[in-house]
């Protein structure tokens, strides 16, 4: 079967070889390793790696947009980095492989609906059987037929729980079905929160599925027990296809209909390999507008379209620019046909026909090359807008940043109070504060994280979390009864240690925690903070460090939150004197 030679150009799949083997072959000289793709891969998990219209690098290569947007890197550049262990392959990473082993973007849906079924169970003498023996042989058949020529299989949890417990062990038998190199996604719907965890730890854990559907009227809570599991996705519905729903969905006006404001709301709560969007639609014309909001994100359409004229048009509606990141479902009616596995291999080639043509009416332009995205460089930050100071403006919206008088830790009594606690209630935003402490603590050696407590423990551990490494934190005091502890967490004398605070003043907090750490026998080089009070107007909290071999690294200090929030109009002149 002919496939797009712009999808698939240099990256045949016989041999079935992992993507960091299929780059390094199509890259060439440009000294790309196994060891280099899997230390960026861990390091870097939203990264930007391949070339426009391959299968690596259409859908794989937009791992980073969400938070790092920068620079290109060509391949053969050197990095501050180290080699990671290999972790397992994520829901992302295996959609994508299935694309290209497959040259597929087509979907089996597994929704075994009685009326549907009957016509197809008589024709095989099974007519007097139950419908769950039917149902079980007629999975069994699509799993087989269609399988070669789709990219993942979705099932409709409502029709097994239809079925009571019968149902949901027929759910299991769908799993064991599903080759396991195929994503398997379950339709959900789910919309309720006070029973989220356990529906996530029952779908992703017990039943070992890979995506589900959720409703998003909930908002972002909605999402966050589902995404806590890192190799997994969730695909938000953002439109349903009922006409009923119009009324809802265009609320409150066709200019900017409810429906658009969920496409761009759902993308601020996690990034594009994390979050998909389902679109119920077989207007193109819809579909081109979700595909404008959310031009790097992989839509899923719901299985309704029947009429063969409407593919090209949904095609050209929601295709990205490596004409791929649409999902396609197997049309209903062809999965009762007793020549489903022909007519899935003509639909798959249709597609594929019509993804050549996109591309060849799309000739690639700056996307041609293989790119790594980076953080910008200062230059470059000076030239356009810099995302830090984005952050920064955000950070002041949600209170972090108060006018008054307030005493410090240290005794001191300033004209205004920074309030980092604020960020461990907005996911988005702490999730980006973590990335301006990663990026710092690339290039140094550790091997655990100590929290200063007790407002940095907070961040130190979604630090661990992120960079994989072990964290323990010094107490502020030893507790009476217990074990009476020094140093919470597991250790080694002679581990290296990074420290990790939110604010430095006077460094006495710092310094406090770390002589706990080394009467422990740990030992301690750097110290890394989001702010640093000082700046370069006052250093002697960095002076005092340094006098005793520590190196102080911050995000930001005083003078850039100044000049980011003058310059976006959030302080006045005599406010921003105040902050000196």
């Amino acid at each position: 079967m002919a496939e797009p030679k712009g999808v698939h150009q240099g990256c045949a799949r016989e041999s079935r070889e992992p993507p960091e083997a299929q780059l390094a072959q199509r890259c060439g000289d440009r000294a790309l390793s196994v060891d280099w793709f899997t230390t960026i891969e861990q390091v870097l998990p939203r990264h930007e790696i391949g070339k426009r219209g391959d299968p690596i690098g259409g859908l794989a290569a937009r791992f980073c947009n969400e938070l790092c947007r920068g620079v290109s890197l060509r391949l053969g550049d050197p990095l501050a980095t180290k080699p990671s262990h290999q972790r397992a392959m994520g829901f992302f990473v295996q959609l994508t492989e299935a694309i290209a082993e497959r040259h597929s973007l087509l979907v089996t849906g597994l929704d075994p609906n009685p009326e549907m079924l009957q016509s197809w169970a008589q024709r095989r003498g099974m007519g007097n059987r139950s419908f769950l023996s039917q149902a079980r042989h007629w999975i069994k058949a699509v799993v087989e037929e269609t399988s070669p020529h789709v990219c993942a299989i979705k099932a409709s949890l409502g029709f097994y729980q239809a079925l009571g417990p019968l149902g949901l062990e027929l759910l299991l038998e769908v799993r064991d079905l599903v080759p396991r190199e195929l994503p398997l996604i379950i339709d959900a719907k789910h919309g309720d929160l006070n029973s989220s965890t356990a529906l996530a730890h029952y779908l992703f854990r017990d039943l070992a599925v890979d995506a589900v559907t959720l409703s998003p009227l909930a908002g972002q809570d909605i999402a966050a027990p589902f995404l806590l599991y890192r190799d997994k996705a969730v695909v938000i519905t953002c439109r349903s296809s009922n006409p009923a729903a119009k009324r809802i969905q265009y609320h409150p006006n066709d200019n900017d209909p409810l429906f658009l404001q969920i496409v761009r709301e759902s993308q601020l709560w996690g990034t594009p390999d994390q979050v998909l969007l389902e679109v119920g639609t077989s207007d193109p014309k819809v579909l081109s507008q979700v595909r404008q909001a959310a031009p790097e994100r992989v839509l899923m359409l719901r299985s309704i379209w029947s009429e063969e004229e409407r593919v090209d048009g949904l095609l050209e509606a929601g295709l990205s620019d490596s004409a791929d990141g649409l999902l396609i479902p197997m049309p209903q009616n062809l999965l009762v046909e007793d020549d489903l596995a022909e007519q899935a291999a003509a639909l798959k080639g249709r597609i594929n026909r019509r993804r050549q043509s996109w591309l060849d009416q799309h000739p690639p332009g700056e996307a041609d090359r293989c790119e790594l995205w980076l953080a910008r460089s200062e230059t470059e930050e000076s030239q356009e807008t810099d995302p830090l100071d984005s952050l920064i403006v955000e950070l002041f919206d949600i209170g972090c940043l108060l006018f008054g008088e307030y005493v410090q830790a240290s005794g001191a009594v300033f004209n205004y109070y920074i309030d980092l606690r604020q960020i461990i209630s907005d996911p988005n935003l702490f999730h980006r504060v973590l990335h301006g402490y990663a990026s710092l603590m690339e290039g140094l050696n550790f091997e655990r994280i100590a929290g200063i407590p007790y407002g940095a423990l907070p961040t130190a551990t979604g630090l661990a979390l992120q960079l994989h490494r072990p964290l323990i934190y010094p107490r502020k005091e030893v507790k009476a009864h217990g074990a009476r502890r020094l140093i919470e967490g597991d250790f080694q004398e002679g581990d290296q240690v990074v420290v990790v605070d939110d604010i430095l003043i006077s460094g006495g907090s710092v310094l406090e925690g770390i002589a706990k750490l080394e009467r422990s026998g740990l030992v301690v080089n750097d110290v890394v903070v989001f702010i640093d009070h000082g700046g370069q107007r006052d250093r002697s909290a960095r002076e005092r460090l340094k006098a005793k071999g520590y190196q102080v690294h911050a995000v930001m200090d005083i003078e850039r939150i100044t000049n980011a929030l003058l310059a976006a109009g959030r302080l006045t002149e005599e406010q921003a004197q105040v902050l000196g």
